[in-house]
């Protein structure tokens, strides 16, 4: 007799969420459906804790919201902060003095504000997709700590050449590195990614085993939840990587994967 999945962690660009940037019905009745048999629901992103509490609010998530690959853990309803993993300063500055020497666009993200250097119509965009303010730095200093940095190039080839170059610079116990969209790439504390934030959600808050734990999700951020979760599934838009990660492959988002999902493993 399988495990009964008990938790459902779900990504949302790509996944929860398409073009549309909301949560379709289909996906949603789904969800629905799942927590009136006792599943739990979370949403682990890489998005802003601001940006993604509409989703959370959206599904009814019952637990912590996960976000910035899980660098931020906040219930949004209780304000009750479980971790917040913050970047050395002195890293977050060798990182900034590095992304200089290449054409990037870069975000700093600062007690769940979004900060730039300089305004930049690519910046402009992501602020309105994401629903949130953009603060212009220009010449002052950050600050406090920064939760994440992001640098992000329309040159989808410029952000996996940096993504293996930082990685050889910066080993994984001084640093986080991942890719949450070809044009973004993400960094945070060492300690941070989806993976340990499920493992929180699932053995410190509810006392659950992986394998009674299923994670969805569709880029490189979401490879290690895939891999922690007894039931990882790729959405049909993910890459090769990710997909070589998961135990099944849903769907794509704009054909309401993540309700496909659902009804394989938890409403059969």
């Amino acid at each position: 007799m399988p495990h009964r999945i008990r938790l459902l962690a779900l990504d949302i660009d790509g996944t929860l969420a398409g073009e549309n940037n909301q949560v379709n019905p289909a996906v949603l009745q789904a969800i629905q459906a799942a927590q009136a048999q006792g599943v739990k629901v979370a949403i682990a992103t890489g998005r802003m804790h601001r940006s993604a509490t509409r989703f959370h609010q959206t599904i009814h998530a019952d637990l912590p919201l996960c976000s910035y690959q899980g660098a931020l853990i906040r219930d949004p309803e209780t304000q009750i902060t479980y971790q917040h993993h913050l970047l050395p300063p002195d890293l977050t500055q060798d990182l900034l003095a590095g992304y200089r020497e290449f054409p990037l666009v870069v975000h700093i993200y600062i007690n769940d504000e979004l900060y730039v250097q300089t305004a930049n119509p690519l910046s402009t965009a992501y602020a309105e997709r994401s629903q949130v303010p953009l603060h212009v730095l220009g010449d002052r200093p950050l600050p406090a700590p920064a939760t994440k940095v992001l640098a992000m190039s329309e040159d989808t080839d410029l952000i996996d050449q940096l993504y293996q170059e930082f990685r050889q610079r910066y080993p994984q116990e001084d640093l986080y590195l991942t890719k949450s969209h070809p044009t973004f790439l993400e960094a945070t504390h060492p300690h941070v990614n989806k993976g340990q934030a499920l493992k929180f959600l699932a053995e410190t808050l509810l006392g659950i085993p992986p394998a009674q734990v299923m994670a969805i999700g569709d880029s490189d951020n979401d490879v290690e939840m895939l891999d922690y979760a007894g039931i990882g599934v790729a959405m049909g838009n993910a890459n090769p990587r990710v997909r070589s990660h998961a135990d099944w492959i849903a769907p794509s988002v704009e054909a309401d994967g993540v309700a496909a999902a659902i009804a394989e493993f938890i409403l059969n």
